[in-house]
């Protein structure tokens, strides 16, 4: 976006949403449609240089386009934790390994690329939420998508983020979904009901769980669950849009396995694992889960008995007909009608 932004004038900044150490969340608008620029460092400066620039630069050499991709890929994986090794490792889906899904996507074109895309690229690639999201958003619906980019600072689509005192927790303003069957009235049509676009989000809180814990080489850990965090589509459809805490198994076990004397210090915002008494180590292995944690800070206050009154300890009838019902239903029973 970077023509757009410097020549052509058709990124219009709106207001700075978050600022602080460094990172900026900034509202603007891209040709008439509303964006969100990120980045996690204020300045270009503040990333580290691909050193191997310097190195061609001596040698009156550039790097090859196939060079470019092996540089990238490498920081990717340690970026999402990702070794060899680990994706050898048993894992909760069956997605093919990193490299294969850059590869899904690359076409690798026949031209040398400047020191400032190279730059730009490095920069972009040390930021983790960068990575997630890019390499996510072809294989998931539940994470945000990357417009475009200039420089350190990358666009993302505007999304209306939820809110802890809507009872709602999103704004129903803005959905479009297809009219539904109105029951009461055979062969008519009509829009859907508050009530039934809640059932609608809730079941798409649910299946972004089961993604996230099924469909990759491993599952993908959310430890930063707050309405906040999340956003619905105008289709109702629920989107992750703030994953700087989001981590797939291998890192997830280094992060977890550290020094302990308690329970306690073996909590890493909402991931948490056991202390080994003996050895004094954390466990690797997580001892709670994404679902646990979304049913406990967004479903049980969403569906609290103040909202529902007598209906809120009826069983999870909305997902009857779903096959998610026989994977969920006891861990949900008492947060949905």
């Amino acid at each position: 976006m970077c023509e757009d932004l410097c020549v052509h004038g058709l990124v219009e900044y709106k207001r700075c949403l978050y600022y602080e150490n460094g990172k900026k969340v900034i509202e603007a608008r891209w040709r008439g449609n509303p964006i969100i620029l990120k980045s996690k460092l204020e300045n270009f400066s503040s990333y580290e240089p691909l050193g191997i620039l310097d190195y061609q630069q001596e040698a009156g050499e550039e790097l090859s386009a196939l060079d470019v991709v092996f540089y990238a890929t490498m920081e990717v994986r340690n970026s999402l934790g990702l070794s060899e090794d680990s994706e050898d490792e048993e894992g909760g889906g069956n997605n093919s390994s990193v490299s294969r899904l850059w590869g899904k996507k690359l076409k690798i074109p026949e031209r040398s690329y400047s020191r400032a895309e190279l730059g730009s690229l490095w920069s972009l690639l040390q930021q983790e939420e960068y990575t997630f999201l890019r390499v996510l958003q072809d294989l998931s619906p539940h994470v945000a998508k990357v417009l475009g980019s200039c420089g350190h600072f990358y666009a993302v689509e505007y999304l209306s983020a939820g809110h802890a005192w809507d009872q709602n927790i999103f704004s129903m303003d803005e959905v479009v979904v297809p009219a539904m069957q109105d029951q009461n009235q055979a062969g008519a049509y009509g829009r859907w009901t508050t009530r039934q676009m809640v059932h609608q989000i809730a079941l798409s809180f649910l299946d972004m769980v089961w993604h996230f814990d099924n469909d990759f080489t491993h599952k993908l850990h959310l430890c930063d669950i707050k309405p906040e965090n999340f956003a619905i589509r105008k289709d109702l459809t629920v989107v992750a849009i703030d994953v700087d805490m989001a981590f797939f198994e291998p890192k997830m076990r280094d992060i977890l396995e550290q020094n302990c004397s308690s329970d306690d210090d073996c909590n890493f915002f909402d991931c948490s694992s056991r202390c080994d008494p003996v050895k004094h180590r954390c466990s690797p292995r997580r001892r709670n889960t994404n679902l646990q944690v979304i049913c406990e800070k967004i479903f049980r206050p969403w569906f609290s008995p103040t909202l529902l009154g007598a209906k809120a300890g009826l069983p999870l009838q909305v997902l009857r007909n779903y096959d998610l019902l026989n994977y969920y239903i006891y861990e949900t029973v008492y947060f949905i009608t």
